[in-house]
């Protein structure tokens, strides 16, 4: 029986399923998306994926660019509403990596949920979120479950995102 339909062995996936992906990651970030077209009032998934002429939402991994470079890798079953989550999302669930980086530039002890509540560093937040609005973004399609879970890890990797990116349990 395969984890998640998969039906790749991990020699195969690490030797050549991955480092596919991860070429056409590469390209993508060579022509990446600004992250205003994720933030536009009003504009679903469903509408920016008409403009970037694709038939819908879809499952896959994207990176968050600055300069050119990598800095965060995420995943996702809705890649495209994923992205819009990060760049519009007001509390800490919807925008988790902005306030990962309002924390790191204002370290506030508590609860996440009364944290978001003290002025302060919901301004710390709303800079942090404005700073990722800065980025340009690219993506990659992937279906396979085991294989997004995979290949998230290999591209946190590949890229050396270790600022931004953990694989720590909660």
């Amino acid at each position: 029986m395969y984890v998640d339909n998969c039906s790749h062995s991990f020699e195969n996936l690490s030797s050549t399923v991955l480092p596919t992906y991860m070429t056409r990651l590469r390209a993508a970030i060579k022509a990446p998306h600004s992250t205003a077209l994720f933030r536009s009032p009003g504009k679903g998934p469903i509408a920016i994926a008409n403009e970037l002429e694709l038939p819908g939402d879809f499952s896959g991994c994207y990176a968050m660019i600055e300069n050119g470079n990598p800095i965060y890798v995420g995943i996702s079953r809705s890649v495209l509403a994923r992205l819009r989550q990060h760049f519009t999302g007001k509390t800490h669930f919807d925008a988790s990596l902005v306030y990962a980086i309002a924390q790191r530039r204002l370290p506030t002890s508590g609860k996440r949920s009364e944290v978001m509540q003290r002025p302060i560093f919901r301004k710390a937040f709303d800079l942090a979120q404005k700073y990722l609005h800065s980025l340009d973004v690219a993506f990659v399609e992937i279906e396979n479950p085991l294989e997004l879970y995979v290949f998230e890890a290999f591209a946190a990797i590949e890229f050396r995102t270790h600022e931004w990116n953990t694989f720590r349990t909660h």
